[in-house]
């Protein structure tokens, strides 16, 4: 797992010091267990939560930087986004961080070379990774235990969790109403599974630790199945892209708009 080793030397440094001074306490402590094998996750319910009602329900995959079993460092990126007052009112839905395990990742992927002139090999059909299973297992629990709106399901992530995101679409391509990666990748050939959500792709042009050339192969290929997707580059930015993405106002506008 090469890359996954590389990848994390790479990012420790961003994330050493992001960590938001907020209460995280809202998101609850879970754990899933499946087969012997069990998936940590954090899941915040909305404001005045009823479980008589239908909410809309949203996935965040985190990167690599955040991987292990503290159930505590997935939230490092975009929780403080949905705890805002403002959000918390306007848009109430049930957001569920999982944690994938150290040396694990969400997708089957490889590289080679190093920084910055390191290639992804993203492959077309590859086995299922243990955590990919263990967060389809987890996403099934969630739909049976929680009255979720099945037409309003939104998966968004992070470098790794990016290239999660478009594997999870992959093998549950009718599941999601739209799919936010941010600096992730996948292989173009999968495209012509991923034409049912609505898309909003994120990349920052000067990111050496994943290409924007990786979002932009996407992009592209899924443009020409005329797949329902918007781009954002952002000029001069680095592998923190996920900053201006969830930073953007128009994210959870457009997000909360889409439905099955």
């Amino acid at each position: 797992m090469k890359f996954l080793v590389s990848l994390s030397v790479a990012l420790l440094f961003l994330f050493s010091g992001n960590m938001i001074a907020q209460d995280l306490s809202a998101y609850k402590k879970m754990v899933f267990e499946k087969g012997g094998n069990s998936i940590p996750y954090r899941i915040l319910f909305p404001k005045n939560y009823k479980a008589s009602e239908k909410y809309p329900l949203i996935l965040v995959l985190h990167g690599s930087g955040e991987r292990g079993n503290d159930n505590e460092a997935q939230l490092v990126h975009g929780s403080g986004l949905f705890l805002s007052q403002e959000v918390r009112n306007d848009y109430p839905a049930i957001v569920v961080f999982p944690q994938c395990a150290a040396n694990s990742s969400w997708a089957k992927i490889n590289v080679e070379g190093e920084i910055p002139n390191r290639e992804f090999v993203f492959y077309e059909d590859s086995e299922p990774t243990k955590d990919m299973l263990l967060l389809e297992g987890l996403l099934k629990h969630i739909r049976k235990t929680y009255k979720i709106d099945k037409n309003r399901i939104y998966v968004g992530g992070l470098s790794m969790g990016g290239m999660g995101t478009f594997e999870v679409v992959r093998r549950n391509p009718k599941l999601f109403a739209a799919a936010f990666p941010i600096c992730g990748g996948a292989n173009p050939e999968i495209s012509k599974k991923l034409s049912k959500p609505h898309w909003w792709v994120f990349h920052g042009d000067a990111d050496t630790v994943v290409p924007e050339k990786y979002s932009a192969r996407m992009v592209k290929a899924m443009k020409e199945m005329g797949i329902k997707v918007k781009y954002s580059v952002y000029p001069e930015v680095g592998h923190n892209s996920w900053d201006n993405a969830f930073a953007e106002p128009e994210l959870l506008p457009w997000l909360f708009s889409k439905s099955r």
